[in-house]
């Protein structure tokens, strides 16, 4: 489980201007603030934009580009799911059906009570042991139907 900060505009100006003259800023600057608030809130992007003398338009564009980047707050717990080839290959996406219907959510979305985020991840690195999922940081491989049942009802308590 994840608790990260209050969206606050001023914490986000330092951590900005900590970052602001590390080569290539934009990137760890993003990474430092989801992992301060969970996510890069909108009004990040004016701020980076203007510390690194970049157009709103191409900071959007890298928020936007890497689905890593979260734009709104994530759930509680956050059920990332492989959604890479060999994953697929293996029984993912019938995996990935059965998180959706169970949760009432499609991948990319949080649950109406903000307790699980469902997110595509594009590999974790465990292909010889697809399909796989991550829950708050940690990876699971050979994920089977009471797999992923666990790991559902873990995230709802």
């Amino acid at each position: 489980m994840s608790a990260y900060a209050p969206w606050d505009a001023e914490n986000a100006r330092s951590i900005i201007a900590a970052k602001q003259s590390v080569p290539g800023a934009l990137l760890p600057i993003l990474h430092a603030l989801q992992e301060e608030f969970g996510y890069i809130d909108r009004e990040a992007e004016p701020l980076i934009a203007a510390i690194l003398n970049l157009s709103r338009a191409e900071v959007h564009g890298v928020v936007t580009f890497y689905h890593d980047f979260r734009q709104a707050p994530p759930g509680r717990h956050v059920l990332k799911l492989c959604r890479a080839e060999a994953c697929q290959a293996t029984g993912g996406d019938r995996l990935a059906a059965r998180a959706e219907e169970k949760l009432g959510i499609a991948i990319g979305n949080t649950t109406a009570d903000g307790q699980i985020s469902l997110e595509p991840v594009y590999c974790l690195g465990l292909c010889a042991t697809a399909p796989s999922a991550m829950l708050d940081g940690r990876v699971f491989g050979r994920l089977d139907d009471n797999k992923l049942d666990s790991l559902l009802a873990e995230a709802e308590r």
